[in-house]
């Protein structure tokens, strides 16, 4: 069945073709070395196709915010070696500094990364003239990188505009899970949203109201919304102001048939740290001087029995202050059984954001879901429902 973007199967031969490659090859790095190398092997399918396919592979990639004005810290020279070692090929490195020559020496499954394209002041702006500089070196433009993709950058969605555009395999592997999980997804779907503050995820919470049968809420938004429904949360981290927004969304629950829940027990402590000394209680029973910090584990079975009901889960974010032992039981115990279910084939999941990755990697799970994205801002603003102009640009 065709896919409404075109792939790599619709690219057609590539021998000696100059193949502009979008990738995130934004990694962290401490002492000049790659501490988290998971962007870079994100890349591989796709580079080492191309080149094995006989194309000239330019690798386009943003790193740090330079804000148009060049720096040796933030020059990608650095990822070149790390990158050549997690290809298992030599990795060339071009300046843009004399870039049109160097890449006139590149031959047929050579792989080249050109420098920091955040190096432009236009870059950020999708300038046609930077457009047009980076166009210069290709044929044709391949975009992987979906993490990029909610920015209508030069390099993300003014090339594909000019040059004939095709999602690369980590992109169309994101773009298929994506429309698996909300897109057109079997019914019914449960969405866990998890995190710190209401405030962040508005724009999350009431698009999710429409798409979704369940809505479980956990983390210190749980606080806002308990708050909202006349509950004590104590000295728990809450956005009071935000008690009216939370009813909207509830309101708008009830009218698009959607489960909110809630936890109605839940872990609470008198100080942040780890390992304090910790109560289990009834959400009513929170006292002035403690602070909810997970849910309980009453609601986390009532939870898992939730998702033996879905045929599709979404989860952003975590239930409790997850970094913080014993405050990570909930969020593990519920990714346990969401991969269970996954594994038994009985459920597509499909999970994205920082702190979600962390989570489930934490947890041990993050290979037994459908899916685990790795893109933050991209991830959230499709979860608001929102169009991403890098992904728009590769349609049909």
């Amino acid at each position: 069945m065709s896919k409404p973007f075109k792939t790599l199967n619709d690219l057609g031969d590539v021998q000696g073709r100059r193949v502009l490659v979008r990738e995130d090859l934004n990694v962290p790095m401490a002492d000049g070395q790659v501490t988290d190398d998971t962007r870079l092997r994100a890349t591989l399918a796709t580079v080492t196709e191309l080149a094995d396919r006989g194309a000239i592979v330019l690798v386009l990639a943003h790193f740090g915010r330079p804000k148009g004005v060049p720096s040796a810290d933030m020059s990608l020279a650095m990822v070149v070696r790390p990158y050549a070692a997690v290809l298992g090929r030599d990795v060339r490195y071009i300046d843009w500094e004399g870039a049109d020559e160097a890449a006139a020496t590149l031959r047929a499954g050579d792989i080249a990364v050109l420098e920091n394209t955040r190096f432009f002041g236009g870059e950020e702006k999708n300038d046609p003239a930077v457009v047009e500089r980076f166009a210069r070196l290709g044929d044709v433009y391949v975009n992987d990188a979906f993490s990029a993709a909610h920015r209508a950058h030069a390099s993300t969605e003014g090339l594909a505009k000019v040059l004939p555009a095709y999602a690369g395999r980590a992109m169309e592997a994101e773009l298929d899970a994506l429309e698996k999980a909300l897109g057109n997804p079997d019914h019914p779907v449960a969405a866990v949203v998890g995190g710190a503050k209401v405030s962040s995820k508005l724009d999350v919470l009431k698009h999710l109201v429409t798409r979704v049968d369940h809505l479980i809420i956990g983390g210190g938004m749980a606080n806002t919304f308990l708050a909202a429904r006349g509950v004590d949360v104590g000295k728990s981290l809450c956005e009071h102001e935000l008690a009216a927004t939370c009813e909207e969304i509830m309101t708008a629950a009830d009218k698009a048939n959607c489960t909110v829940h809630l936890p109605y027990d839940v872990v609470v402590a008198k100080e942040f740290r780890a390992n304090p000394e910790t109560r289990t209680v009834n959400v009513h029973e929170v006292a002035a001087d403690e602070m909810i910090l997970d849910v309980g584990p009453a609601a986390v079975e009532a939870l898992g029995d939730v998702l033996k009901n879905c045929r599709t889960l979404v989860w952003n974010g975590p239930l409790g202050a997850f970094e913080t032992p014993p405050f990570d039981a909930a969020t593990v115990a519920l990714a346990k059984t969401a991969a269970a279910l996954t594994k038994d084939g009985s459920l597509v999941s499909v999970a994205g954001g920082g702190d979600t990755v962390a989570a489930l990697n934490h947890a041990g799970v993050a290979d037994d879901f459908t899916f685990v994205s790795t893109a933050g801002g991209a991830f959230l603003e499709w979860m608001e429902g929102k169009t991403l102009p890098g992904v728009a640009a590769l349609y049909r």
